[in-house]
């Protein structure tokens, strides 16, 4: 055993950290109730409407929080007990679990109600993510910061397998997506008891080699920040285009996989469908994605000295093309295996992205680029889930979907053509 831990520790050093385990436990069981609630929200908000649409709404609405509070949340964080922060918006975010339950369990849930809760929960989720991980290293120290990024990306991920997992287990087991939403609003209380007894023994440390130079660039006003920062990355070739693919990713991408519920209970319908087999295909879909997910988790962490560049390109050609078949194909089977190419290459490209940024800009710009980077990803989805899901609702699923694939497809074949790749 204890030559498993020396081991354990050797590979991932931030497993020395008491705090940031303690952190990690919590996260890890918090990471696998929001998969089951990302899971079972979209499948009941299509049961009870039956519009595409409505998938795209919901996707508004959780994302919309982005566009507007991301940028000034990475400002005021650090002006913040980021601890206090987390542990303050977890529990606001457990709240929106608990409220959907209610209204599930007593039979009053409407569409209205979600798209609600939905801005509610990305608002929290927005200030909450930036707190989260500028507080990482006050849990687990500077040298062991890239092993906590990448156990905390690893424990994410394989919340996407089982989070999907156990929805399907509880509506199957108790007939009512509330229980998912109550396990959820639970499972927040394990990572909010985590940092309740952890402790940020590596931020006094951190506070003292602070520079005068971070001093002085911390009182300068936001406008003046976020100039200097996008005026850094228009003059950054490679990182603009990991900008840009980071946007049409946001746009035309990631709001396709909010229609899983109308491929699973409409596209790949059967004359064989009932409540149960819908929830459990709808349940294996989003697993299907989330392990090709993890599988890409691992070989990203394995293969660190590998060209980015080139996994870059590969992720991009393993989520396109399987994204364009996934709007022809009329086949379960077929249609899984696609989306464990897609969840691959989502996160091939993500960490690919996220690392040519961390690595190549400067220490004293990097906050700012990588908050306009994160901005591009996720501020552009709102209108992108709008858009998918107007085209779904008016022709079809799979004009969307594949609308989407070869959008994506031609918007990176122009950055490659125009822009240097990455590194």
């Amino acid at each position: 055993m204890q030559t498993l831990k020396n081991w354990l520790i050797s590979r991932f050093p931030a497993l020395a950290s008491r705090d940031y385990v303690l952190f990690l436990i919590g996260q890890f069981i918090s990471v696998i109730g929001t998969w089951m609630q990302a899971t079972a929200l979209p499948y009941l908000a299509y049961r009870i409407s039956g519009r595409p649409l409505d998938l795209g709404l919901i996707g508004f609405a959780n994302t919309l929080p982005t566009l507007l509070f991301a940028l000034p949340a990475g400002v005021l964080v650090e002006r913040w007990d980021k601890r206090k922060t987390v542990i303050l918006f977890q529990a606001i975010m457990s709240i929106q679990g608990f409220g959907l339950a209610f209204l599930t369990f007593t039979g009053q849930i409407q569409i209205w109600h979600v798209v609600t809760l939905a801005f509610f929960y990305g608002s929290a989720v927005a200030v909450e993510v930036t707190a989260r991980q500028a507080m990482l290293i006050e849990l687990a120290g500077r040298e062991s910061l890239p092993s906590a990024i990448a156990l905390q990306t690893t424990a994410f991920n394989l919340g996407r397998v089982l989070g999907p997992l156990g929805a399907a287990w509880l509506i199957a087991s108790t007939g009512s997506e509330g229980s998912v939403f109550l396990a959820n609003g639970v499972s927040f209380v394990f990572v909010i008891i985590g940092l309740f007894f952890a402790r940020t023994s590596f931020k006094a440390r951190a506070e003292r080699s602070r520079s005068l130079e971070d001093e002085a660039y911390k009182q300068q006003n936001m406008s003046s920040e976020f100039k200097e920062g996008l005026r850094y990355i228009r003059q950054d070739a490679v990182v603009l285009s990991a900008v840009l693919m980071s946007a049409l990713l946001g746009f035309f991408g990631i709001p396709l996989l909010q229609q899983i519920p109308a491929l699973a209970r409409d596209v790949l319908k059967t004359a064989f469908d009932t409540e149960a087999l819908i929830a459990a295909r709808t349940s294996s879909f989003y697993t299907a994605q989330g392990v090709g997910a993890v599988i890409a988790a691992f070989m990203m962490a394995y293969l660190s000295s590998t060209n980015k560049n080139k996994i870059l390109l590969w992720g991009q050609i393993a989520f396109i093309f399987p994204v364009i078949m996934l709007g022809m194909t009329m086949n379960t089977p077929v249609a899984l295996v696609l989306l464990a190419c897609i969840g691959w290459g989502t996160v091939a490209q993500l960490i690919s992205m996220n690392i040519t940024i961390q690595m190549l800009v400067p220490n004293e710009l990097r906050g700012r680029v990588f908050s306009i980077y994160f901005w591009a990803l996720q501020g552009v989805a709102p209108f992108g889930s709008i858009m998918i899901g107007w085209i779904a609702q008016t022709w079809s699923v799979q004009t969307a979907i594949l609308t989407g694939g070869v959008t994506c497809l031609l918007g990176i074949v122009f950055v490659r053509l125009f822009f240097r790749s990455p590194d």
